[in-house]
């Protein structure tokens, strides 16, 4: 039955959306992110993620907290109603498992002894407070999941070794300068569902780091920020209340290959803004205010995906998605959706779309006015 048990609770411990994750295995044993889709999507400079092969050897340690479940070096004690993070934890454990509980503060020692402690899961407590030493002796941790809490600021002090960091829907409306330093290794970050606005980052909030992916979703962005990391390959600015792309707004992120700006205000792309992006591959622009299709796009050689749908586009011209010629876009289209949009979708010619794998891959129709 522990095979059985384990897999059920590794199972359920990848569900902490909005990040998606494939399975726990992802979670322990995954070599950087695997939150891309092909291979250039793996951060060549991040450390790997792979703990020694002992961290995942049986373990016969007698020490598991009352309530909890202790096997292969993870220790699961969530949904439990805890109000602070329990004692005798083996410290052999590479997982702690403590969401779904009632933990209100970190203190200096709840963590003591935990050398090897390589995922830390906090997600749905009650978290506002945390010592600025809390996290001092986890000099291997990789993930740290604290969503879903009461935070109002970035925790202090994490740990160098820190690879992934996810701490949305907390009350967080502050990046400082310096809240990230020493944080090599890190390039994940989801920070979506905090009432987070332009003015709330800091001139160098994110020096010094390399990061892959970055979701800002759900917050009270009006602009695409302009200091984030130049290394991005993903950014995703969803669900928030940006009403424009002006022409130096994507200038510094030239390495992106997944853009979601999807539920947003967007009226206007301003000429010229897409043309900073020249590895872009998907971009998310449904559910908008556009009324045309943005200009650029058949310059963008490796583009394949675009979402358009639920916006106000009447009208799609013969070279608004393909370039004019043979032979100059590398990359064809599997995915363009244009659905839910006022456009007479029998009045567009089929040339419009001779660079598109497949007539399946073009959504058209479902209009409601």
């Amino acid at each position: 039955m522990c095979p059985l048990w384990l897999l059920t609770l590794l199972l359920a411990l990848s569900q902490a959306l909005p990040f998606e994750q494939k399975g726990f295995w992802d979670f322990t044993l995954d070599d950087g992110l695997l939150m891309m889709n092909d291979e250039e999507a793996s951060g060549s400079d991040t450390t790997s993620g792979v703990p020694d092969l002992d961290s995942v050897t049986p373990t016969f340690s007698a020490m598991c907290p009352f309530g909890c479940h202790c096997h292969l070096r993870v220790v699961q004690c969530s949904d439990l109603g805890l109000k602070t993070v329990p004692k005798e934890i083996s410290p052999d454990t590479t997982l702690l498992d403590l969401q779904n509980n009632d933990i209100s503060e970190l203190r200096k020692d709840d963590f003591k002894g935990l050398q090897h402690l390589y995922a830390l899961v906090l997600v749905n407590n009650k978290i506002s407070k945390i010592h600025e030493k809390a996290f001092s002796p986890l000099r291997k941790l990789q993930k740290l999941y604290i969503s879903k809490n009461h935070l109002v600021e970035i925790p202090p002090n994490l740990p160098s070794s820190l690879v992934e960091l996810r701490i949305h829907d907390n009350r967080i409306r502050k990046v400082p300068k310096g809240v990230f330093s020493g944080l090599r290794n890190m390039n994940c970050i989801e920070m979506g569902g905090n009432p987070l606005e332009n003015s709330g980052f800091e001139p160098g909030a994110f020096d010094g780091l390399k990061l892959n992916y970055l979701r800002i979703s759900e917050a009270k962005l009006t602009g695409i920020p302009k200091d984030l990391p130049e290394t991005l390959n993903e950014l995703h600015l969803d669900h928030n209340k940006i009403q424009a792309i002006e022409l130096e707004d994507l200038l510094r992120y030239s390495k992106l290959y997944r853009l979601g700006l999807g539920h947003n205000q967007i009226r206007m792309i301003e000429n010229g803004s897409l043309s900073f992006l020249p590895t872009l591959r998907e971009l998310h622009l449904d559910n908008n205010k556009l009324s045309r299709v943005p200009a650029g796009l058949p310059d963008l050689k490796l583009l394949q995906v675009v979402y358009l749908h639920s916006n106000n586009i009447t009208k799609v011209g013969i070279n608004d998605f393909c370039p004019m010629g043979f032979g100059v876009k590398r990359a064809y289209y599997n995915g363009i959706s244009l659905f839910n949009n006022p456009v007479p979708y029998w009045e567009v010619q089929p040339a419009t779309f001779r660079c598109v794998t497949d007539r399946l891959a073009i959504q058209f129709g479902n209009y409601k006015k």
